[in-house]
């Protein structure tokens, strides 16, 4: 099985940019070396002498296209999707009040999931606010991902599910298909700096993929970092908007042909302005049940 996904016949919304960025550009992404070493990243500040992130990196330049300019980018072939979608929240302010996402944004996550995917159950079970310029070790705010990975994997996927769900219901949900998705936004003004590079699942290999311990306060998550393959094609939307969302493929649990998952990055643009905005963003991760 060399590729993960193969084409389907969806195509996604054409979604237009005010600006006329180039075609693609030219981009170094952080992978990690594939030396046989676990790699181990804290999402805190690690006891002393202990490295916050230990994999070797392995920084490559590559061409990251302009995914306006493509229709079938799908989240069941490519591995992602972007979709129009306007939040009741608007500003920085009204995410970082995390009550109010919850009472507000989770419901309209939910539903935009259900209406794009089919999906007849939603949980939404976390999210994370980013911003780039916020330092290493907030619990509250974190800096964008600059290294290529997946957050979760084929062990660590199903047992989401039987945290999130009685022993009885996940049992039955674990016997059909399901998936996890992340709904990413950017959040008060279109991304200008850091913007978010995604993979395309067909030039995925199974080899690529290289478990790795996500280290919590309170519990040890396992996910995928990425060995550099050549293979690779990559996408990013330039000037994306607040009205525009990313969706991720996490993990699928079909064996069809459909993506199964795909690889993500935040990325030094060399397009941005000197002066560009901060990138904030918000990532909701949900469990998708058919």
């Amino acid at each position: 099985m060399n590729a993960l996904i193969e084409r389907t016949s969806a195509a996604p919304l054409n979604l237009q940019a005010a600006a006329e960025p180039p075609a693609s550009v030219e981009a170094v992404l952080n992978y990690t070396v594939d030396n046989g070493t676990r790699p181990v990243n804290y999402t805190f500040d690690p006891p002393p002498g202990v490295p916050r992130n230990s994999g070797e990196v392995d920084s490559r330049r590559v061409t990251i296209h302009n995914a306006r300019h493509f229709d079938g980018l799908t989240l069941d072939s490519a591995g992602f999707a972007w979709v129009p979608h306007r939040s009741a929240l608007r500003d920085w302010a009204e995410y970082r009040d995390e009550a109010r996402v919850k009472a507000v944004y989770y419901p309209e996550v939910e539903t935009a999931l259900k209406a794009h995917t089919g999906a007849d159950k939603v949980i939404v079970f976390d999210h994370t606010l980013r911003d780039s310029e916020a330092g290493p070790g907030r619990a509250e705010l974190r800096e964008p991902v600059r290294r290529v990975h997946d957050d979760q994997t084929f062990v660590s996927a199903p047992n989401r599910v039987r945290k999130h769900l009685s022993p009885e219901e996940a049992a039955w949900r674990l016997e059909r298909r399901f998936a996890i998705v992340n709904f990413w936004r950017p959040v008060g003004a279109p991304v200008q700096q850091l913007p978010l590079a995604v993979c395309d699942a067909r030039t995925i290999a199974l080899r690529d993929l290289l478990p790795s311990d996500l280290v919590y306060r309170d519990w040890v998550g396992e996910t995928y970092a990425f060995s550099y393959n050549p293979r690779h094609r990559w996408y990013w939307m330039p000037h994306q908007t607040p009205e525009e969302a990313t969706l991720l493929k996490i993990y699928d649990s079909l064996t069809d042909g459909t993506a199964r998952l795909t690889a993500h990055t935040a990325f030094e643009d060399p397009t941005s302005p000197p002066e560009a905005p901060p990138r904030r963003s918000i990532e909701v991760r949900t469990l998708l049940f058919w």
